[in-house]
């Protein structure tokens, strides 16, 4: 591709819009006056004062204990309806379990919120940590399924043909052979649905109760009376968390991929 100075021009112009502003809430997290929009000096007392803000505190540990928990269930249930999509194609249902699976991808979030809403409400189940936490899952098990779902298009199943020729039962061939081929899609998964978790305001809006409020809809509720500086060191901490989950995941998947290079090589090299 020859680079023109209109793709250069429309590269720059389309990276400062999405990342000029969080580039300057990262800046203005550092500043030293209450004004956020009013550079005083470089300070590191918003981070102090937000470590001192309880509510920020119990709102952030609310909000990682949602995303432990949904991520995890999500990704073992995405990765058996991505099993159940691909190695069994034909069997009754299955397009509606399909198109039941995929619905919260296309479907408005506030659709998915209002619908979960009344649903908890019709079995009186009460909201709280594990209304958003079911919501959520709800939410991101698709997403898990579509990452799984694509890796295991292109599985050779012939060493899981193998590997039960040899005597290993289905599920030690699951567990010994598939999910180690699998797990960089699978944790890349875990990673989405834990960053969309951490990330959603509309569902969790609909489903959350008494001490169960989210960090987005703690920043939400103050941003409405006007932006602290607290706030921009809360949503910088927040952008950090996801960077560095983003760089892991990236770093042990690429690790994966070579070692399983490696252990290719050296199987056809002993032949």
């Amino acid at each position: 591709m020859k680079w023109t100075r209109f793709n250069i021009v429309s590269v720059v112009l389309g990276f400062a819009f999405l990342y000029l502003p969080i580039v300057l809430l990262v800046i203005f997290s550092f500043n030293a006056s209450r004004l956020v929009t009013v550079w005083a000096g470089f300070s590191t007392q918003w981070y102090s004062a937000l470590f001192r803000n309880q509510s920020l505190i119990d709102a952030a540990w609310v909000t990682i204990r949602v995303a432990l928990v949904s991520a995890t269930v999500a990704t073992i249930l995405g990765t058996m309806a991505a099993l159940a999509l691909v190695r069994y194609t034909r069997f009754r249902g299955r397009l509606l379990f399909s198109g039941m699976v995929y619905a919260p991808l296309v479907m408005p979030e506030v659709i998915t919120g209002l619908s979960l809403l009344l649903l908890f409400v019709a079995i009186g189940f009460d909201r709280g940590f594990w209304t958003v936490t079911l919501a959520h899952i709800t939410l991101t098990m698709c997403f898990v399924t579509v990452v799984v779902q694509s890796r295991l298009l292109s599985f050779d199943r012939s060493i899981e043909e193998a590997a039960m020729d040899l005597g290993a039962t289905p599920v030690k061939t699951f567990f010994e052979v598939t999910l180690p081929v699998i797990a960089p899609a699978v944790f890349s998964g875990w990673v989405l649905a834990f960053t969309l978790s951490l990330d959603d305001l509309v569902i969790a809006s609909f489903t959350s109760g008494p001490g169960a409020t989210t960090l987005p809809m703690k920043i939400y509720s103050q941003v409405r009376l006007g932006v602290t500086p607290e706030i921009n060191a809360a949503c910088t901490l927040l952008i950090a968390v996801v960077a560095v989950g983003v760089v892991i995941a990236s770093i042990m998947t690429k690790r994966r991929e070579m070692q399983r290079q490696r252990d290719e090589q050296a199987a056809f090299a002993g032949r």
